[in-house]
């Protein structure tokens, strides 16, 4: 059995020895501040959320493009996404992927467990909400931070999404219930991207639809803020580190995943099956690395979670 956990504890040294050939990038040694951070001081966690049908579903890792709508297979359950419409410009505002939204929906998430509030105050400026969301407001250009979050801020907060999960009753019959749900159907953006450090007037802020704010609240998972801040460059890290909390927080059991089944969850716009086993494996490194009290082993086939503690211990997670 080749645990996976044990190439984790020495990656540190690993990577200290490879910098004598090489220096580390920049992200490297942000990885290996956040890991050694998180193992010296485990509980001074910092509390983000994620809602339980999120984390089961995720998010596109890339654009999906023009087309009227998008879905994701998990099992019985599936995801469907439509995108919002921008009525001033006459065409569709785009689907939500790759990080950001990822990381914004981390943040409304635990701001609706925390506050018990469908309205949630996003501020004044741009910059101060990108650096609660560990941005860099200073980054300037067309790929710049705050050009980004802005649009994929209008793509989640205006799309549509879905969940239909088939259902099979004792005497065979079957069904399909569904919730359909718009994240914000009301809400006031005052910023510009190109100015992010300048005050608005007006708070900016958004009303989280009545379904959706329920949906996220009635079984959040647990996750630890420094952990997503390490991992924010990768959606399918951010995805797997919030998989891996709730199957090692919820099984009771050793619970096997195969790669098949690892495409559905995580998503197969990564690519083909052996690119995804390796991009997998190496989103792995990196979450046990921020995450030590994850147990997982690769074995053949896929992989094995054994029950685990939660990113937050239950005694930190009471409201």
């Amino acid at each position: 059995m080749h645990h996976v956990g044990e190439i984790i504890e020495g990656l540190p040294v690993v990577k200290k020895a490879a910098a004598k050939r090489a220096p580390l990038t920049l992200s490297q040694v942000k990885m290996l501040d956040a890991a050694t951070a998180i193992r010296l001081d485990p509980e001074k966690v910092e509390r983000a959320y994620m809602a339980r049908q999120l984390v089961q579903c995720t998010l596109p890792h890339r654009n999906p493009g023009n087309v009227p709508a998008w879905t994701r297979r998990n099992g019985n359950v599936t995801l469907g996404i439509q995108p919002g419409w921008n009525h001033q410009k006459g065409c569709s505002f785009g689907y939500p992927y790759g990080s950001l939204p990822r990381l914004l929906l981390f943040w409304v998430t635990t701001e609706a467990v925390l506050t018990k509030n469908r309205r949630l105050e996003l501020g004044q400026s741009l910059a101060a909400f990108m650096r609660e969301l560990s941005l860099d407001p200073s980054r300037g250009g067309s790929r710049s931070d705050a050009k980004r979050l802005r649009s994929q801020m209008e793509r989640l907060f205006r799309c549509r999404i879905s969940f239909d999960q088939l259902r099979s009753r004792d005497d065979g019959a079957q069904g399909t219930p569904w919730l359909d749900m718009q994240v914000a159907p009301k809400g006031e953006l005052w910023w510009d991207p190109k100015t992010p450090e300048q005050g608005a007037l007006w708070g900016s802020w958004i009303e989280l639809g009545e379904d959706f704010f329920k949906a996220i609240i009635a079984a959040p998972v647990p996750h630890d803020m420094r952990a997503l801040r390490a991992l924010k460059q990768s959606p399918l890290a951010l995805d797997l580190y919030a998989l891996l909390n709730y199957r090692g927080f919820t099984t009771k059991e050793p619970q096997y995943i195969g790669w098949q089944m690892l495409t559905q969850q995580l998503g197969s716009d990564v690519g083909g099956m052996d690119n995804f086993r390796r991009k997998v494996l190496a989103a792995l490194r990196k979450v046990l690395a921020v995450q030590p009290h994850l147990k997982v082993t690769q074995e053949k086939g896929g992989i094995r979670i054994y029950p685990s503690r939660p990113a937050i211990a239950p005694r930190a997670a009471k409201q």
